[in-house]
This record gives structure tokens, sequence and C-alpha cells, in this order.
């Protein structure tokens, strides 16, 4: 079955926006004790798996024959298209009472991203997109920015927080873009570095260990915005390679190669 992509694309953006309600009502009274310890700096919360459980059944209720992909693992059955969901990603930042943070849903069909809508909660800006449909913002069209040179860019990325087996490339290609750009931003939630990658508020982004569901909805938002994602060898398992590389097309060229040199001499030493 071949489903209306431009038909789901309202009722997801409506999903999105009534669960992050709910995320902003909590938050009003959120203490920290109610956090819980998933691993080493990796936590979770009532508001992340209560998320989850809302946007799992509106989902359901609105594509019955689809799988889940889902990060607090409410439902994990795989099939021909599969919701890829994170409910609150940027959890430390919530907990911390840090913008930003973000609800992200995307739709797969046979591994291959075909909606995305990320929902910035504190901001209230809303991303979204569908394979070949262009990328918008509030409703409003959003492309990369169009910066040639890596001198006048401005890069994103995530600090890794509990796995640092990548640290030593990590940190030489920190110091490389810090000397060669005009700086490095952290945000703290992977799929609003996407979107604002998207938007033209940063030119690129990078980071590893990330999982499907930190990149589904961003990186469709970033190629139908004119931008280019890939994994760190250049290639196309970014979904779930667990790194991803995302820029507008022209900083790509110069951008890549520092990222594929760096992890990759790494990884042969």
């Amino acid at each position: 079955m071949i489903v209306a992509i431009e038909n789901l694309l309202p009722q997801v953006i409506l999903i999105a926006k009534t669960v992050g309600q709910f995320i902003r009502t909590e938050k009003q009274n959120f203490s920290t004790d109610k956090v819980e310890i998933k691993g080493l700096n990796d936590l979770v919360s009532y508001v992340d798996k209560t998320s989850e459980q809302k946007i799992v059944v509106a989902l359901s209720t609105l594509l019955p024959q689809a799988g889940f992909i889902v990060e607090e693992n409410t439902r994990s059955d795989i099939k021909e298209y599969n919701w890829i969901v994170d409910p609150l990603d940027g959890t430390t930042n919530f907990i911390h009472g840090i913008p930003s943070y973000a609800i992200s849903i995307a739709l797969e069909y046979k591994g291959e991203i075909i909606l995305g809508v990320v929902y910035e909660v504190s901001k209230d800006e809303c991303f979204y997109a569908i394979k070949n449909g262009g990328a918008f913002l509030n409703d409003k069209p959003i492309n990369v920015t169009k910066t040639t040179l890596l001198k006048d860019s401005l890069i994103a990325t995530g600090f890794p927080v509990y796995n640092f087996e990548r640290i030593v490339p990590f940190l030489k290609t920190l110091e490389y873009l810090m000397r060669h750009t005009h700086g490095v931003r952290r945000i703290g939630a992977a799929a609003v570095d996407l979107c604002y990658v998207a938007c033209g508020r940063v030119d690129a982004f990078f980071e590893y260990n990330l999982n499907s569901w930190d990149v589904a909805a961003g990186s469709l938002i970033v190629t139908e915005a004119g931008g280019k994602v890939a994994d760190f060898r250049g290639n196309n398992s970014w979904l779930f390679g667990k790194e991803i590389v995302a820029t507008n097309t022209a900083i790509y060229i110069n951008f890549a190669p520092i990222i594929k040199a760096n992890f990759t001499e790494y990884q042969l030493n």
C-alpha cells in the first residue's frame, strides 16, 4: 500500500505540537528528582516516556500498518513503513532548563526517509519536509546557506557524553574548526542542529554516536532545504551508522574531507 504522505504531514505536525504543549506544561513544575539514569550521562524522565506513548498512540491511529523505531522502546516492531521517533531530543537541556529540546518524527519507507517533522518546543518552531516537497519552518520555505568558504562558516556539533572511543579525532577536528571557521556551537539536540543547517543558522553539522531517531527527520529537512547529508566517509550509512555530516552543498567539498581524514586516520591506527 502506497501512502499519500502529503495528507499525513498536517496530522503529524499537529501530533508534534500537541505533545509539545504537554512538554511545556510539565516543564513548569519539573523537578530533577524525577530523572532516571539509563547509563553514564544518559538521562530520561517520565516526560520522555509519556511523550513517546502519546506520539505512538496517535501515529498508530494515523497509519495502523506502520511499525516503530523509538528511543524509549514503547514499540519496536519493524514493517514496510516505520515511524522513527525521538519524543524529547535534548533531554539534558530540558532537565536543566536550557533551550533547546525538540520532538522528532520521521516516516521511513524501505530504508528511505519520506517525511520529517522536528518541533522545537521551547521556541515554538516547527520544521518539516516531505520527500521532493521542499523544507519549511512554521509554513515558510527554508534553505541552507550559500556560504562557499570554510573560513566564513559557522559549525555545529554535539559533544560525546558517554562514548569516548573517538574523542581523539573529535578533538583534533574541533581544534581545526576553531582555527579556520567563525566558530563551533554545541546546542545539545541533534535534530535541532540539523534543522539549523536547513534554515541557514549554521553552515555545517557533524556528530558521532547518534541513533536513527536523532537524525531521521532532520536529515530529510536538510536535503529538502538544498543541503547534503552523509556519513564520515562520504557514504550513505548515516541513518543507522551512528555518525553524520550535514552541510550546505558548497561547504561540503571542503568540510567533509576534514572529517574523513581525521576519523579515518584514527580508525586505521
